[in-house]
């Protein structure tokens, strides 16, 4: 997989040097490059914005830099790629489409995404006209119903998201299997050694004994259980309807 991310704060993204991302980048699972918007300025003072049409607070982003750096990314990426090579361009925008969990698998099987990392009141509108008539695949995605300063928290949220979907990232593939999310419910309650801990406080907590019980069907059924129980209590939203 190969992910382009283009930015005015390349430092943002350094993050995804470490753990598992950067593990995996190392290991040519996946190529990561990031890229400073200001390079397709032509001012001295490399300008990326200007005050909006019509009036109105805050700053727009000019289109002329972002044509220029997609154009660039895009033949870069063919180079590596191949000719025919059709990339995925992200924006994280708060007026996208929720980005959820078959967002992150879907994407994980896509060979090439970049990624447009918003800022100020946003891009000008034409940028999206301009690539959609270019033939570019588009979408607009969002973590949530809030405001963020700009696109690169959302890039590292849903990138991790991503990559550690792709096979090899992660070492243990069944872990993903069973996770938050992963099958439409909540993960269930997670327990480690020793069975029999006493806290801080002097309380004695106790693992459930299924777990130690070596029966894994009513292990497997017990997980079922306590996933839906917390799904219900915590996300009814994601329950179908009785």
């Amino acid at each position: 997989m190969r992910i382009d991310v283009i930015t005015i704060f390349p430092d943002y993204l350094a993050p995804l040097e470490l753990s598992l991302i950067g593990r995996a980048r190392r290991e040519g699972l996946v190529e990561l490059v990031v890229h400073d918007l200001r390079v397709w300025t032509h001012d001295r003072h490399r300008t990326v914005d200007d005050s909006p049409l019509g009036g109105g607070a805050g700053m727009v982003m000019k289109p002329e830099p972002w044509a220029e750096a997609f154009e660039a990314v895009r033949t870069a990426g063919r180079e590596q790629l191949g000719e025919h090579a059709q990339p995925l361009v992200v924006f994280p925008n708060p007026a996208g489409t929720p980005f959820v969990q078959d967002t992150a698998a879907q994407w994980s099987q896509r060979e090439w995404i970049i990624f447009a990392c918003g800022r100020y009141e946003g891009i000008d509108e034409r940028v999206y006209e301009h690539l959609a008539d270019q033939g570019y695949e588009l979408a607009l995605t969002s973590l949530g119903d809030y405001v963020l300063n700009g696109g690169e928290v959302a890039v590292l949220a849903i990138t991790e998201a991503v990559v550690r979907l792709v096979p090899g990232v992660v070492g243990n593939a069944e872990s993903l299997v069973e996770e938050s999310h992963s099958q439409g419910l909540l993960e269930y309650p997670l327990y480690t050694r020793p069975a029999s801990w006493t806290a801080p406080d002097g309380a004695l907590r106790e693992a459930p004994p299924v777990l130690l019980s070596g029966d894994h069907a009513r292990i497997a059924a017990w997980r079922r259980d306590q996933a839906m129980e917390r799904t219900a209590r915590r996300r009814p939203d994601l329950l179908p309807d009785p």
